[in-house]
């Protein structure tokens, strides 16, 4: 499971034209379940997700978590993380979960962010989205969980 996060002052995601989540401030997870992953997965990442310090404090360090009350999560399926460019010119998905056990563990992962009280808005699996972000640093980190 990866999933490739972005420090943002606001985010939403739109499709056919609706905003179907957004947040004001916090992180933009982008989530990509690849075959074989599971609910440790998902726990390990929501854990690290919820107390990565990449906030500022006062003195304007990385000090701070989504725990400390530095926002929300708008978390959004993208399968295409897992693509494998290594050889031609198209991406390779064949180690992308099925659609099913995608989603849900990335329904999964709203909850298990939610469970550390943080609020976590979603895209719309499975469809085309436009996402918009103001990105804050910029400050962007991709997670493994393996």
């Amino acid at each position: 499971m990866k999933a490739l996060i972005q420090r943002v002052k606001s985010a939403a995601v739109t499709v056919e034209g609706q905003t179907v989540g957004a947040i004001d401030g916090g992180l933009l997870v982008l989530l990509g379940v690849a075959e074989g992953d599971s609910e440790q997965d998902v726990d390990y990442l929501a854990e690290k997700i919820c107390h990565l310090r990449i906030f500022p404090n006062d003195a304007g360090k990385f000090d701070r978590a989504l725990v400390d009350g530095q926002g929300a999560v708008l978390l959004v399926s993208q399968f295409t993380l897992l693509a494998d460019c290594s050889k031609g010119r198209r991406p390779n998905f064949q180690n992308a979960a099925k659609p099913e056990t995608a989603k849900r563990l990335y329904e999964r992962m709203k909850d298990a962010i939610e469970s550390h009280a943080i609020r976590c808005g979603l895209g719309q699996f499975q469809a085309h989205m436009e996402v918009s972000l103001c990105n804050d640093g910029p400050v962007t980190i991709l997670l493994e969980s393996r």
